[in-house]
């Protein structure tokens, strides 16, 4: 996770004085999402980005001015084609930048900014939900926009309200490091998760296999205590109930967005069996994605990966 938050607090904190920029809209093609942020502190000191380059000095003048004047402003700018183009982009358009400075009523009071830190340094998910009509501002929680949190869409909830979401970077748990996990993987880490492998077997759990990754060898109730967030998902290859059923149980009793299993229609019935006598009710087990992955008849570890990918990434952005 970024630190542009909390450096910006560690700043005010500091009395160098600061300010956060946040994107809160932008042309079509931006180096820079709706959402993103900029510090700034009060001797010039900057952490983040809104544009990748093409306003930032602008926004810097402007922040100093806020500090001054210790109000909200929302800053508008037209980016040429040369200005886009020179950070990557064909063309230019219009981006819009939310200007708050810190330890203001009329800004980011420090109460507000501390409590939005809390979260995001306790993994819990967090909106940032300003009035920019009133210049009022306080944190929410994912239960007031899970829409909004489950696609990470920051953004205007309407004419005058934008809610900016705080979501923990996302974590995937592989328990087994077979085949499939070593296609699997690495197209984890392009789509924005922190992998972790967990097998008890030596012979996998090697980092021969999975260069510069986190592999453990150890059973996954000796690793997982603690991690399977709302922001996880929990991934079974091993085929093994002595390995994958405690991970599972752990699973079921967690905030996990997403838990697959690999199998047959005849394992996972004997998977269900065993969970039941385990006393895991029928909504409980209902979470499980059981064959893992969409159904696109996979073949191979790296279609299989590809099927698993695609359904966690279904069920992150689209709900189970």
């Amino acid at each position: 996770m970024d630190r542009i938050a909390e450096q910006a607090w560690e700043w005010h904190l500091a009395g160098k004085g600061a300010a956060l920029a946040t994107v809160v809209e932008t042309w079509g093609s931006a180096p820079r999402r709706v959402g993103a942020m900029l510090a700034v502190s009060g001797d010039g000191d900057l952490a983040g980005s809104v544009s990748g380059g093409c306003v930032e000095g602008a926004v810097v003048t402007e922040a100093f001015d806020a500090l001054e004047t210790g109000k909200s402003t929302i800053l508008t700018y037209g980016v040429s084609d040369d200005d886009a183009f020179a950070v990557g982009l064909a063309c230019g358009g219009t981006i819009r930048i939310l200007l708050q400075p810190v330890g203001f009523d009329a800004g980011i009071p420090v109460d507000t900014l501390t409590a939005l830190c809390a979260a995001r340094a306790a993994r819990t998910p967090v909106a940032h939900v300003v009035d920019t009509e009133g210049w009022t501002s306080h944190t929410a929680g994912a239960e007031d926009f899970p829409d909004r949190f489950r696609a990470d869409r920051s953004g205007f909830e309407d004419e005058t309200t934008f809610v900016a979401i705080h979501n923990p970077p996302l974590r995937m748990v592989v328990v087994g490091a077979v085949h499939i996990s070593q296609a699997l993987v690495p197209m984890a880490r392009m789509a924005g998760y922190d992998p972790l492998i967990v097998d008890p077997r030596p012979a996998f759990a090697t980092p021969e296999r999975f260069p510069g990754e986190d592999v453990r060898d150890a059973y996954p109730d000796e690793v997982l205590d603690g991690l399977l967030d709302s922001r996880t998902a929990l991934v079974l290859l091993t085929h093994d109930p002595k390995i994958d059923d405690p991970a599972l149980e752990m699973g079921l009793r967690s905030d996990a967005f997403y838990i697959g299993a690999l199998g047959s229609t005849r394992t996972h019935a004997k998977r269900v069996q065993r969970l039941t006598d385990k006393g895991f009710s029928d909504s409980q087990i209902a979470r499980i994605h059981a064959p893992v992955g969409l159904d696109i008849g996979a073949a191979g570890p790296a279609e299989i990966a590809i099927a698993t990918i695609a359904q966690i990434t279904q069920v992150l952005r689209k709900g189970a």
